[in-house]
């Protein structure tokens, strides 16, 4: 495994042109909290290089040397749980220009908000797999469009039976889990059922909500990450009249709440460190060290390696250029200064450029 790691590390830094220069060094002992390496999450696979929640991107993550692989899961009309960020498959497959599917297209109230388009849902697996994926942001990475129409959209089974032929974890999240709830599709039964099929260890289910999570506390003893975005509100404590936000859940009675059900969370990477007004990065939270002190793994959201997508500190290049915005930025020196912050994991859209961090900070000074 360390052979695998080691080797996708230098892949990355061969591939990844002006931001190999900023690998940092650091002791591994001076994260306050940290005794291990953090671990390297494949967003949705490897979304920087192909198109996302695809066993292509799975296996693109996999080779780049990430230790877990995230589906988001959403389910179809016969219950079956599929890898799709959202429900609404518009902007994710062909289907929009399928004429034997126009009349599926639709209206919906998703999370209290009005969505038109295609739903999982309204189809069985079936009908789903004549589908076929393609670039959700093609604008933003082009080169991924080269390989629209080739997948399928992925099973949850498929996914774990990919993680593992190879060694790797699954890092699944139950998307809208209110929502399907409320058409009678659970999204936590059959999520169990194919953990459980395939006696999955290695694996954390992730969540938004907290209702869900807090009903597979007493089902499951793989570990529950609670995800906190930077504003708004859990939705199941919306639709419950909870005046309670994000806000209070990252507070230290919030975080006390949080480690009753869970062990861990995934935030987004401005809780960590804010964004001031000007763009530029301002000093660090006290999440993390607050986290730890209850026994909460942190876990960051989303490393990406687009200028665009990175902090204004972190960017590369000329501003005036009409392809800075989908640049490579430094994303290896800020995703350096998170794992000095001392998170514990991180989403990654490209997990060589993950590896390529981690591996460097265990191989410690020297390497």
């Amino acid at each position: 495994m360390m052979i695998r790691r080691l080797l996708a590390g230098a892949l990355a830094v061969l591939t990844g042109g002006t931001v190999a220069v900023v690998l940092f060094q650091s002791d591994p002992a001076t994260a306050e909290g940290r005794h291990h390496a953090p671990i390297v999450i494949g967003h949705r696979g490897a979304s920087a290089h192909r198109p996302e929640h695809t066993l292509l991107s799975y296996e693109a993550a996999i080779a780049m040397g990430a230790d877990y692989i995230e589906p988001d899961l959403v389910s179809t009309k016969d219950h079956v749980l599929v890898a799709r960020h959202e429900n609404e498959i518009s902007g994710t497959t062909d289907v929009a220009v399928r004429p034997e599917f126009t009349g599926r297209r639709t209206t919906k109230t998703i999370d209290g908000r009005a969505v038109t388009g295609w739903f999982t849902e309204d189809f069985t697996l079936a009908e789903l797999k004549t589908l076929r994926a393609k670039e959700r942001v093609p604008d933003l990475r082009p080169d991924n469009a080269a390989f629209d129409g080739l997948a399928e959209i992925p099973t949850f089974d498929e996914v774990v039976r990919l993680a593992q032929r190879h060694g790797v974890g699954v890092y699944p999240e139950t998307k809208h889990p209110t929502y399907f709830d409320s058409i009678g599709l659970s999204l936590e039964e059959p999520l169990l059922e194919v953990l459980n099929t395939h006696r999955v260890r290695k694996a954390f289910i992730q969540s938004f909500e907290t209702a869900n999570l807090r009903d597979l506390r007493a089902r499951t003893r793989l570990p529950l990450i609670q995800l906190i975005t930077w504003g708004g509100a859990p939705y199941d404590w919306v639709a419950a009249g909870d005046p309670r936000t994000y806000d209070d859940m990252v507070r230290p009675e919030g975080l006390r709440e949080v480690a009753a059900y869970a062990d861990g969370i995934g935030v987004d990477t401005r809780r960590v460190v804010p964004v001031g007004p000007d763009g530029r990065l301002q000093q660090p939270t006290t999440l993390i060290a607050d986290a730890h002190r209850r026994r909460l793994e942190v876990h960051v959201w989303t490393v990406r390696n687009e200028n665009s997508q990175l902090p204004l500190d972190y960017r590369l290049g000329d501003p005036a250029s009409p392809v800075f915005s989908r640049a490579t930025g430094d994303v290896m020196g800020w995703l350096g200064r998170l794992v000095e912050l001392g998170i514990d994991g991180a989403f990654c859209d490209d997990p060589g450029m993950g590896r390529a961090v981690v591996t460097r900070r265990t191989a410690g000074p020297g390497a």
